[in-house]
């Protein structure tokens, strides 16, 4: 940012890009005009039972057990609700190993409970969710965080886990509407 000129941004994170985003706005909130979250769960130590927290643990050795076509394939589809999101997600995938594939798994998933933490916001949050999200408990996770800290849940039609592949038309217009009003 200081490289480019930017003094303040608006952060917007999606799915697994929700987490460096929210620990950025924490870390930086001088720099940080907005954050939305789509298709993401919140930081917070009142969000997630122990069980919760003891699943992602295994989320990579689970994964190991896949071949990696399957694990690429099962992947792609438990996040789109439209062939487009399906294909976007098979191309995303395609240069990937399983191995790296696991890795960015485990990061994500296997290291969040040990950076998990409360934060709070100093600046405006939208959480956009699809209807369709069945992913883990994203749909639960995106409406006690809401409910608990007030920030308005905005929910995107036809759409599941990766809602901007889905229906990009609503979620560019929930931004700009969100980016216009700050």
């Amino acid at each position: 940012m200081d490289t480019e000129g930017i003094e303040k941004a608006v952060l917007v994170g999606m799915s697994l890009g929700g987490y460096p985003c929210q620990m950025f706005a924490d870390l930086f909130p001088d720099r940080v005009a907005g954050f939305i979250g789509l298709d993401t769960t919140p930081f917070g130590h009142g969000y997630y039972s122990k069980a919760d927290l003891w699943w992602l643990k295994q989320v990579k050795p689970i994964a190991k057990l896949f071949p990696g076509n399957f694990l690429k394939k099962s992947m792609a589809k438990s996040v789109s609700k439209t062939a487009y999101s399906f294909n976007q997600m098979m191309e995303i995938y395609k240069s990937a190993t399983k191995e790296q594939i696991i890795e960015q798994l485990d990061i994500a998933y296997g290291k969040f409970p040990g950076e998990n933490r409360d934060m709070g916001f100093s600046c405006p949050v939208l959480i956009l969710l699809g209807d369709n999200d069945n992913t883990g408990k994203v749909k639960q996770y995106c409406q006690a965080w809401s409910k608990r800290t007030g920030y308005p849940l905005h929910i995107i039609k036809n759409a599941g886990h990766f809602s901007n592949g889905d229906n990009p038309e609503q979620v560019n217009s929930e931004i700009e509407i969100f980016v216009n009003i700050l």
